[in-house]
């Protein structure tokens, strides 16, 4: 059956991890890292102007030649992956990505319906709109996830009468996220086409499945990987404070 049938499907289908559960193992095996066609280095030698659409369905920020490249597999909708957006990847960009020393991948992870309709906003301007999008419905989430919660429960149930096409696009508009585009350059034309784009949920859906084979100790968002490894992310300090740690060590620091 395809995710896209209708909404209760694809609640079966991706909500099978939850935000920050139990962090992969650090030896943990996966697929070899990212393969990017070759990308010319910047002119200004600020390698985080240099955005890539990655085979897996991911965008990578930096250097695809780089000795160290970091996936990140995030949900839209966790407050963990939140956490380190705001605390973790200024000074990751900063520090080792401008640089050409880390190329930074972002994988969507959606554990639900109203993160996948997220996803699908973040992504509607493709590569070079990715990541600022992106980093600004982390910045806003509290807002239009508060929005979500205070539909009543019927409605939102009621969403699985929809055509499949039109499901996406009305949890948009509950949660405010087509006006939230447009005001940062996103006509509603075009989200609505996002939002409707059976194709584009096909590819999240199977980033999810690809996530699992690939990593079958993956069990939460944030999830990390340095060279194709799992990075154990434990509780207790910041994941950025842990993560720099790896980021040293793969370098050779």
């Amino acid at each position: 059956m395809k995710p896209t049938k209708f909404l209760a499907c694809a609640v079966t289908v991706i909500a099978i991890a939850g935000c920050n559960s139990k962090q992969g193992n650090a030896a943990t095996n996966g697929a070899a890292p990212t393969s990017v066609a070759h990308v010319a280095p910047p002119k200004n030698g600020d390698w985080s102007t240099v955005v890539t659409p990655t085979p897996a369905g991911g965008f990578m920020m930096g250097n695809p030649a780089a000795k160290v490249q970091l996936i990140e597999y995030g949900s839209m909708t966790c407050p963990h992956c939140r956490e380190f957006d705001e605390t973790g990847v200024t000074p990751l960009v900063n520090e080792y990505v401008k640089n050409g020393r880390v190329g930074y991948e972002f994988r969507n992870y959606v554990r639900d319906p109203y993160d996948l309709t997220a996803s699908l906003i973040a992504r509607c301007n493709g590569a070079k709109g990715f990541f600022p999008l992106e980093r600004a419905i982390y910045k806003d989430q509290p807002n239009w996830v508060a929005k979500l919660q205070a539909v009543p429960q019927s409605q939102l149930e009621g969403l699985t009468n929809l055509p499949p096409n039109q499901q996406f696009l009305q949890i948009a508009k509950l949660a405010g996220l087509q006006d939230w585009a447009a005001a940062r350059g996103i006509p509603q034309a075009k989200s609505q086409q996002c939002l409707t784009d059976e194709k584009a949920v096909n590819q999240l859906v199977q980033m999810n499945s690809d996530a699992t084979t690939q990593f079958p100790d993956f069990q939460g968002t944030p999830t990390f990987v340095i060279n194709g490894k799992m990075y154990e992310i434990k509780p207790g300090s910041p994941a950025w404070d842990q993560l720099k740690v790896g980021l040293s060590k793969a370098l050779g620091g």
